[in-house]
């Protein structure tokens, strides 16, 4: 399924650039995927669609749009959800089928990009909702990566270079410095 994933996310460049579903999956059958792929990764598609439908980012007061984003909100029928932005001293429990799910070293690399800036409490938990829909257990750093990336993709949202490169690269090979 990680495999279709990145095939959409570089080719096309946007969630809304996406062709319809039946569409997608023709494409996909005609570049070589499987079928059992196609399918789980449309249903996964679907599913970012739905938890990204009436989600409303706010950038900080007075900012143009090279600020990052503060706070992503999910409209409930066409009307906001009743709630607080989150504050700097307020912590995510994770549920123990989460923890389990996700991993130890996917829930750092979570808190790596909330304290980043690149994920408001909002798309974090869009990331976590699709984690806990996708296959694996516990869930691949490297999966992880994609889900974040498909994620900013659907909402519009260009991660800033560094971040990119993050999202983008794998740790074998690097050197810390």
């Amino acid at each position: 399924m990680f495999e279709v994933l990145v095939f959409v996310y570089e080719n096309y460049w946007r969630g809304d650039a996406c062709p319809e579903p039946e569409q997608l999956g023709r494409k996909l059958s005609a570049h070589g995927f499987e079928a059992e792929e196609i399918r789980d990764a449309l249903q996964w598609l679907d599913g970012l669609s739905l938890a990204t439908q009436g989600l409303q980012l706010e950038r900080q007061a007075g900012e143009g749009d090279d600020s990052p984003i503060t706070t992503a909100r999910v409209t409930l029928g066409g009307a906001p959800e009743a709630a607080l932005p989150q504050s700097s001293q307020s912590m995510r429990v994770y549920s123990p089928s989460e923890q389990e799910h996700l991993g130890a070293e996917c829930l750092g690399f979570i808190r790596f990009l909330e304290l980043s800036n690149v994920l408001p409490c909002g798309l974090r938990e869009i990331v976590v909702e699709r984690s806990m829909a996708a296959p694996g257990d516990p869930v691949a750093l490297d999966e992880l990566k994609i889900i974040v990336l498909m994620v900013h993709w659907r909402t519009g949202i260009e991660p800033d270079a560094l971040v990119l490169d993050e999202l983008c690269e794998s740790r074998e090979g690097r050197i810390a410095h």
